[in-house]
């Protein structure tokens, strides 16, 4: 994995400013070390910039970045963050047209698939990946993303520059580029945030390639191409056809991402996800005579703290010790402390460049800094929730009623420290609710589905676009945050395609979540981790947290100097602060409550402190 940022202008040379114009791609990729710590590069062109950094995982001597083949005098160039996971096979298909290589990196194959297939060759890669490709031969800039947006790009659009970069942070070290916060990038935040609009940067005039889209940029025109769409299409599969494809779906991508030159490891919860990418890890390692390093997250003192609720039934550690003795994984639990969960609040706003999924996301950053110093490369069982209905929105007759995100169905929890004022202006009701429906218009639709199917589409498509993307957003920014990459093998774009028109008395098979993936899974896990039920991500449940974080509101109250208060009514957060554990359910997903929402807006006034005040550096 690595991290890269550039620009492009058709009409300046930039070889004039030689000197300056490097500078700036030095400062790009320097925000981005984080991303590639092992090596880095930069190319420069009359029009266009490219800078790299790098996370050595394949071909660790000759996949260096800038990566350039030279064709009839012109050269085009790539620079790219990701893995591909058909190199094999796409460079036997590019060595019998001729093509040869002087690398083993999937670098090269990517380059090459370009110069062969043009603007086609997205839809043959199978990988997660964000890329650009200078083709001085068509004075052409192309900007790509993979079909489920694991691996972000961003890019600002200052007419007639191109500014693009992994992180947002890379765009602002460009000097044309600054952070402004506008009406929508607050309704954003505050209203559905964590999440964002699909394209949206939050900040006004920075955007996201959306995933499975190809931009263009020649002669001062962006065009936006969309290389792949999910299609709605009746199953045909009989159930014994529908669960053989799957479990060669699951395994075929599980250990097509094995591939690494470096040792890998695995995110190992005790659940069914985690536990079957697990197992066959294991298995695959087993065969050369390896073991395999599994890792379990838990919190300091939730041993004693913790007390089951319909969100969260059971504790990880029991499954996760089952599941490691039945792999005999080299296994090690990681604890995180109340304090220091507090403390990564803002590393979390600095991997994401936004306010984030407050200790959801800032304990997975912690985790991920200690994992990096055994390994580079850990798979993790994200994403087969949202894919296989595993959510409880998906079982949920209110989800199934409601016009709102299914996740996050009552706004009122969001706006109980907002001023009243702010409420009536940013209108987040509706919008909320519109952009929702907004969404949901855009489902691929399926002719002579009944209501209830009908309902199940749109939630799943609500899911894939925007639960799925902010988890996908929070394991990329927490594990590169350290130079850790992590892969998520359920959401290989096949296994998307063919569940998506998998019926749910097929998903759901014999009335149980995710019924079809633990039938796939027979004889791969025992039978205490097969029959779990769906417990989500760990949280604390020490109230010392609490404590901590309200100790920390009571002094953005009493600040006046702080961002957010011009939003915030200080009489409401000191009632809040009363009693913040018993406030209500979720508002976001499964986990974020009172103590949720509190680290929530610490992170909103950390960021604006940071990135939108003048004095302010990230």
């Amino acid at each position: 994995m690595c991290g890269f940022a550039g620009f492009c202008q058709p009409d300046q040379d930039f070889e004039k400013n030689r000197e300056e114009a490097l500078a700036v791609l030095h400062r790009m990729g320097s925000a981005l070390r984080r991303r590639g710590p092992d090596d880095s590069g930069v190319w420069l062109s009359p029009h266009t910039g490219l800078a790299h950094v790098r996370l050595s995982v394949i071909d660790l001597e000759g996949g260096h970045q800038p990566m350039v083949k030279t064709l009839q005098g012109k050269p085009v160039v790539i620079v790219y963050n990701g893995e591909l996971y058909n190199t094999q096979e796409l460079k036997s298909q590019l060595t019998e047209k001729g093509h040869r290589f002087e690398t083993t990196s999937d670098t090269e194959v990517i380059l090459t698939a370009y110069l062969e297939w043009g603007t086609g060759f997205a839809e043959r890669l199978n990988g997660i990946f964000a890329l650009a490709i200078a083709d001085s031969r068509q004075d052409r800039l192309l900007l790509c993303r993979d079909r489920a947006g694991v691996k972000p790009l961003f890019f600002s659009r200052q007419e007639p520059l191109l500014v693009f970069a992994s992180e947002i942070k890379g765009l602002f070290a460009h000097p044309a580029v600054r952070p402004v916060l506008d009406r929508q990038g607050l309704q954003e935040i505050f209203a559905v945030g964590p999440a964002r609009i699909p394209g949206s940067g939050i900040f006004k005039g920075i955007h996201e390639v959306l995933p499975g889209h190809l931009l263009l940029y020649e002669k001062g025109q962006l065009k936006d191409l969309c290389y792949w769409r999910l299609e709605s299409r009746p199953h045909e599969d009989s159930l014994a056809e529908t669960l053989e494809k799957t479990r060669f779906l699951v395994e075929d991508s599980i250990c097509r991402q094995m591939v690494s030159d470096v040792p890998i490891c695995t995110f190992l919860s005790g659940g069914i996800d985690s536990s079957l990418v697990s197992a066959i890890c294991a298995r695959e390692l087993k065969k050369k005579g390896l073991p395999l390093r599994t890792f379990s997250f838990d919190f300091t003192g939730n041993d004693r703290n913790f007390h089951a609720s319909a969100f969260q039934p059971s504790q990880d550690r029991p499954y996760a010790e089952i599941m490691a003795a039945y792999l005999d994984s080299r296994h090690r639990f990681l604890e995180c402390s109340s304090q220091e969960l507090a403390d990564r609040l803002f590393d979390s706003v600095r991997g994401h460049d936004l306010p984030a999924m407050a200790d959801v996301d800032a304990s997975m950053l912690h985790f991920c800094s200690i994992v990096r110093k055994d390994c580079k490369v850990a798979l993790t069982g994200e994403c087969a929730d949202e894919i296989f209905g595993g959510y409880p929105w998906f079982h949920q007759e209110e989800a199934f009623r409601s016009p709102d995100f299914p996740w996050s169905m009552d706004i009122a929890p969001r706006q109980v420290l907002l001023k009243d004022e702010v409420i009536r202006d940013l209108d987040m009701e509706n919008f909320a609710r519109q952009t929702c429906q907004d969404s949901i218009a855009r489902t691929p639709r399926l002719e002579g589905e009944n209501p209830t199917e009908r309902r199940r589409r749109e939630i799943s498509w609500l899911n894939l676009n925007w639960f799925m993307q902010t988890l996908l957003n929070r394991m990329d920014r927490a594990s590169m945050y350290s130079g850790l990459e992590a892969r998520v093998p359920f959401a290989d774009h096949r296994i998307i395609e063919y569940l998506w028109n998998v019926p749910w008395e097929m998903k759901n098979y014999q009335n149980t979540p995710k019924g079809l993936l633990r039938q796939a899974a027979a004889g791969l896990l025992p039978e205490e981790i097969m029959n779990r039920k769906k417990s989500p991500y760990p949280k604390t449940h020490d109230r010392t947290y609490e404590k901590i974080l309200s100790r920390m509101m009571e002094e953005l109250a009493a600040d006046p100097s702080a961002p957010v208060m011009e939003y915030l009514d200080k009489d409401k957060i000191l009632a809040f602060l009363q009693t913040p554990s018993d406030y209500g359910r979720p508002w976001y997903g499964q986990l974020m409550a009172g103590p949720q929402l509190m680290a929530y807006v610490l992170q909103i006034n950390f960021w604006m402190k940071a990135y939108l005040s003048p004095q302010g550096q990230a």
